[in-house]
């Protein structure tokens, strides 16, 4: 019998906080829910931290996650910019902690890698994986849902299925050799 796990995956934001829920079941994926969390009209830091650790905390009571998933802050110039998000990560992660869920954190590299085989993805291409991984009818406007999405997403791919060891994969080629049922599959759907 598949152990059943569900996933939350985040990516932090002030403006903008992004989230996806999977469904595992071994290997295999399902969608659960998929969305945003506004901010842009919150009137200060402190209010926009406060709705995301509300927000985080209601995602976990709703979903029930066995798992966070976290896109961690990646280091750019601009010193404010990084310290406003590291701030916004740290309160999904001190949300998840006040659930008692086990957190795992990704670069952003990292989860492009994990997604698309390519650390240097866009945000288009990314969404686009996993519109085809999880049979998802339409994208969202908005692309910072999947890019929580994709937080959970890597997540699955690097812990895989209950008991078993991740699979690495050195590329798109070596994913599809050892994946052709995924293969075949998109190109019935053309």
């Amino acid at each position: 019998m598949q152990k059943e796990k569900i996933i939350l995956g985040v990516d932090p934001g002030t403006t903008v906080m992004g989230y996806g829920v999977i469904l595992c079941k071994g290997n295999k994926m399902e969608l659960v829910d998929l969305g945003v969390v506004r901010m842009e009209k919150l009137e200060n830091q402190a209010l926009k931290l406060k709705k995301i650790f509300e927000e985080t905390t209601a995602l976990a009571a709703k979903h029930m996650p066995d798992e966070f998933s976290i896109e961690a802050p990646f280091f750019g110039k601009n010193v404010q910019s990084m310290l406003k998000l590291g701030r916004a990560q740290g309160v999904s992660i001190a949300a998840a902690l006040y659930r008692d869920i086990p957190i795992f954190e990704y670069s952003p590299k990292k989860i492009k890698m994990s997604i698309t085989g390519n650390g240097n993805a866009s945000k288009e291409q990314v969404a686009k994986m996993l519109q085809q991984l999880l049979s998802i009818k339409e994208l969202p406007k908005l692309l910072d849902a999947t890019d929580g999405l994709a937080a959970a997403v890597c997540h699955h791919f690097q812990s895989g299925p209950a008991g078993m060891t991740s699979t690495k994969y050195s590329g798109w080629d070596a994913f599809i050799n050892k994946n052709p049922e995924r293969a075949s599959t998109e190109k019935k759907k053309k």
